[in-house]
């Protein structure tokens, strides 16, 4: 195996955003089989340090492709594409305003203590979720269009930190 292989290589992927999440899977199960340090609890020092950073590598891997948003960060990466994530005056002022009263209505329920609302709030921003990955997959695997995508890839940012703020205040209602 080649260290310097990009995650996609490592687990013989092809370098698309659309990926089979049951393929990325089974193929993470293959590696480990093949790299994990029990196969070399009886093997000398090299080779035990030797596996345990090849699984420290197959898991790193696993970790950036199963997710859709680093899955499209490392494809920005690999195309040597700037996101540009630490610029926030690369948002549009209207995507920021929506931020804004998204980021007030959960407030609002949470103060409130309202579980429900805070529900419909979490499906609504998961099924903006789900299309800003179908743009992300046209932009990147159909269009190549870095720029564009990485637009959505920061606006997808914006999205699951509200997302998982949303989770936060679920169980701070269920408290």
């Amino acid at each position: 195996m080649d260290f310097n292989a990009d995650h996609f290589s490592l687990f013989d992927l092809p370098p698309t955003f659309r990926l089979d999440q049951a393929l990325i899977d089974r193929r993470y199960l293959e590696m480990q089989s093949k790299v994990h340090p029990d196969r070399f609890a009886s093997a000398g020092e090299a080779e035990k340090r030797l596996s345990l950073q090849w699984a420290t590598r197959v898991n790193e891997a696993y970790q950036t492709l199963r997710k859709p948003l680093a899955r499209a960060r490392y494809l920005l990466h690999l195309a040597e594409y700037d996101l540009g994530s630490e610029n926030n005056a690369l948002m549009p002022a209207d995507f920021l305003v929506e931020q804004m009263e998204w980021r007030e209505e959960v407030a609002e329920a949470r103060a409130a203590g309202e579980h429900h609302e805070l529900e419909r709030l979490h499906h609504r921003l998961q099924r903006e979720i789900r299309e800003r990955h179908e743009e992300i997959a046209v932009l990147l695997d159909d269009r190549l269009d870095l720029e564009q995508a990485a637009d959505r890839v920061r606006r997808l940012m914006f999205l699951e930190k509200l997302l998982a703020d949303i989770d936060d205040a679920i169980a701070a209602c269920e408290e």
